[in-house]
């Protein structure tokens, strides 16, 4: 619904409800009430939602929704009061004009003071409603800002991740074309079902558990063929596993980075083990264990311009999870690099 409608239908019920409310209490009053006090009290409706919206006005013309929490509450209330007294005068002049005015009883100081009592809550209401209407709305606002900023973010990074992906696979296969060209024929096929797929899933946020794990499959098998007998890989895969969802290509980075800065570097090539088990508390642990070790902590910020890698992957899992993800990188007592994820079960916050 357009916001100016849903303002004046607010404005309408509202201030009609209350009139609907007098007139009900007035009818059950011992003397009762006339169509002449009805209609005054309509009227009485009509200006309390003229001079709201003058007050709404004011308020936006003056930007009080940028003035500080004391200085809002204060100007707020002067506010209320000023309208509760023109309330009064408006009261006198409408029962005047209708010939309802009874001087005697109507400008007796306590029944004035309850009127502005009365007028003052009324007016209060409304400000509280208003103000609350305006911050949750502009709250709602700004976190669907923050959801498409994200959203730009994160397709830029997984943008970043394809390009990565087919340089590094087109050097495994350059460096077969000439030494077993059969082999490099069944590493082009390999590389065409992976990049198929990740077409396939370029457009979605995360992906089933076993379609990224199948995507690691081939992309190891691609590499054994290139490493021959200096790469062994086991994976230690818990059923519970399957039933989660991840960033697609969020394993294969995790792989490629343990090959790249670990197993190549190696003359007598080494392990790849690859755990993932179901925590106490419906997160998933991802444990990519690689042969080498880390000299230096990688830095997991991303770079100028984007980074790739493990930056690439910090961002992504900060992006979609939150504080509800985790990554680390270290060293094992036993010349192993570990590489851990903890990703959560639970929904995503925003989708694609």
């Amino acid at each position: 619904m357009n916001r100016s409608v849903l303002y004046w239908l607010l404005q309408i019920l509202g201030w009609g409800s209350i009139a609907l409310v007098q007139i009900a209490l007035g009818s059950l009053s011992p003397t009762g009430i006339g169509p002449v006090q009805i209609l005054g009290l309509l009227v009485l409706a009509a200006f309390n939602l003229l001079a709201t919206h003058f007050l709404r006005f004011i308020i936006k013309r003056y930007d009080w929704f940028q003035l500080k929490f004391p200085r809002l509450i204060l100007q707020s209330v002067l506010a209320m009061l000023a309208l509760s007294f023109v309330n009064i005068i408006a009261q006198i002049l409408i029962n005047l004009v209708f010939g309802t005015l009874n001087p005697e009883e109507d400008f007796e100081v306590l029944v004035i003071l309850a009127g502005l009592f009365i007028a003052f809550l009324f007016y209060a209401l409304w400000f509280l409603l208003y103000f609350l209407f305006h911050f949750l709305d502009n709250y709602n606002t700004s976190l669907k800002y923050e959801a498409r900023i994200n959203q730009i973010r994160l397709n830029h990074l997984k943008s970043q991740l394809n390009p990565h992906f087919i340089f590094n696979a087109l050097n495994s296969v350059r460096a077969l074309v000439d030494e077993d060209p059969d082999k490099a024929k069944n590493a082009i096929t390999r590389i065409s079902n992976i990049l198929r797929f990740s077409l396939m899933m370029d457009k979605k946020q995360t992906i089933d558990f076993e379609d990224e794990l199948n995507t690691v499959r081939d992309y190891l098998m691609l590499e054994s063929i290139r490493f021959e007998e200096r790469l062994q890989v086991v994976y230690k895969i818990e059923d519970e596993a399957y039933s989660y969802k991840l960033p697609p290509m969020m394993l294969q980075t995790i792989v490629e980075n343990a090959i790249k800065h670990g197993i190549s570097n190696l003359v007598k090539g080494g392990l790849i083990e690859i755990k993932c088990r179901e925590g106490l508390e419906d997160d998933l642990y991802i444990q990519v264990k690689n042969s080498g070790h880390l000299h230096t902590p990688p830095s997991l910020k991303p770079k100028a311009g984007g980074g790739h890698g493990l930056s690439n992957t910090v961002e992504r899992l900060k992006l979609i999870y939150g504080d509800r993800a985790s990554f680390r990188i270290f060293n094992s007592e036993n010349e192993f690099v570990i590489t851990e994820i903890k990703i959560p079960k639970q929904r995503v916050t925003f989708e694609t």
